[in-house]
């Protein structure tokens, strides 16, 4: 299988992550009123595979590095039921190492039955007392010898549908080991993340427009993009100086930045048969991206277009990948890796940067015609 090259001169060799794990349904129902509350309602059960974010991110990461030169560690609960069974099984058919991932017997593995109305809008019912959710920061004992060991060559990664508490403890451990630290949050959390100090501890964080705005106190406004990251890049340099930040548009594509500018870069049109999980995808192969060697961004102006010149960064990788995703309806495309993201991108009038050919392993490396 072809993967992102990883060496000993890679920044990066594992990764170590907090978050939720589990798997859903999908509903479509009959009718667009408000489901209410003693309603007995007809929907279509979907062909569609949901998975926790945790899961999500690092099944990307897993299939973009291999697991011969770079390891991914998941740390979180799951129930002893079939569930948790087949999201373990899952985990460890693409490589993922499972040894952190305790399996409970008295909570059911965090689980999902999403609804969508004919209009597209919906909601979803999770489990509030999951395995996941019983995850404390006692439990991360565990790992303090293995991020210990690998120091400044790894990735602690931080997610939601675990507690804050947790996430701040393994924030700690990751601080006090020179691990490259990333995050995303829902928009609920900002308010406590800020209060607690986590963001100052962090690299990098990948938000949505919702939760952009709730970390600056203002809204976002993509409609004028040069005033709106000038004000952003403002921020950052005044409030979190060392952290890189991206901000996911959905269809309209992803901006990322730090304290000394901002990069833009378009998705391309596709046939998109779901957006959820996008985001988590494009998470994922920012991450993998990174830990190969790419930058997240580059000096060169904002792109008019995906395909305007040969892509060259971590930003425009993960964008490739997240527009490869949508094309699914599951939050995991089955078909996901290395070699389907190159034909995609090929497919779609993409070139890729000599750098970026120098991590395709055998892919050759093409010129771009001047």
């Amino acid at each position: 299988m072809r993967v992102l090259r990883i060496d000993q001169n890679s920044p990066y060799q594992q990764l170590f992550g907090v978050g939720g794990l589990g798997s859903g349904i999908f509903f479509a129902l009959e009718g667009n009123h408000t489901l209410g509350r003693n309603e007995s309602r007809p929907g279509e059960l979907l062909d569609v595979r949901d998975y926790c974010k945790l899961h999500i991110v690092i099944h990307y990461v897993a299939k973009l590095l291999g697991n011969q030169h770079f390891r991914v560690f998941p740390i979180g609960k799951v129930g002893s039921d079939a569930p948790g069974q087949s999201v373990l099984q899952e985990m460890s058919r693409v490589g993922i190492d499972n040894r952190f991932v305790r399996t409970v017997s008295d909570k059911p593995t965090m689980f999902s039955v999403c609804f969508q109305y004919p209009d597209g809008t919906g909601g979803n019912i999770t489990t509030n007392n999951s395995a996941a959710a019983s995850l404390r920061p006692g439990d991360l004992a565990d790992i303090a010898s293995p991020i210990s060991g690998a120091g400044r060559s790894s990735i602690a990664l931080l997610l939601p549908e675990v507690s804050l508490d947790v996430r701040g403890r393994f924030l700690s451990m990751a601080t006090h080991e020179g691990a490259f630290r990333a995050a995303s949050f829902v928009a609920a959390e900002i308010a406590a993340a800020k209060e607690s100090g986590m963001l100052e501890q962090l690299d990098f964080v990948a938000l949505n427009e919702d939760e952009a705005s709730e970390l600056m106190g203002d809204d976002f406004s993509p409609e004028n993009p040069e005033a709106c990251m000038a004000k952003c890049v403002r921020f950052l340099a005044l409030k979190y100086p060392r952290l890189q930040m991206v901000i996911t548009l959905g269809k309209k594509g992803a901006y990322g930045l730090d304290r000394n500018g901002w990069n833009y870069c378009p998705a391309p049109e596709v046939k998109v048969a779901s957006t959820a999980g996008a985001g988590d995808c494009l998470l994922g192969g920012i991450l993998a991206a990174m830990a190969a060697g790419l930058p997240l961004l580059n000096a060169q102006p904002p792109r008019a277009s995906f395909s305007e010149r040969p892509l060259d960064t971590a930003l425009e990788f993960g964008v490739l990948l997240a527009s490869y995703k949508v094309t699914s309806p599951h939050t995991i495309h089955p078909d996901a890796s290395l070699s389907t993201a190159i034909g995609f991108g090929k497919r779609i009038g993409a070139e890729f940067s000599l750098e970026m050919q120098k991590l395709f392993g055998d892919t050759p490396i093409i010129e771009r015609a001047t």
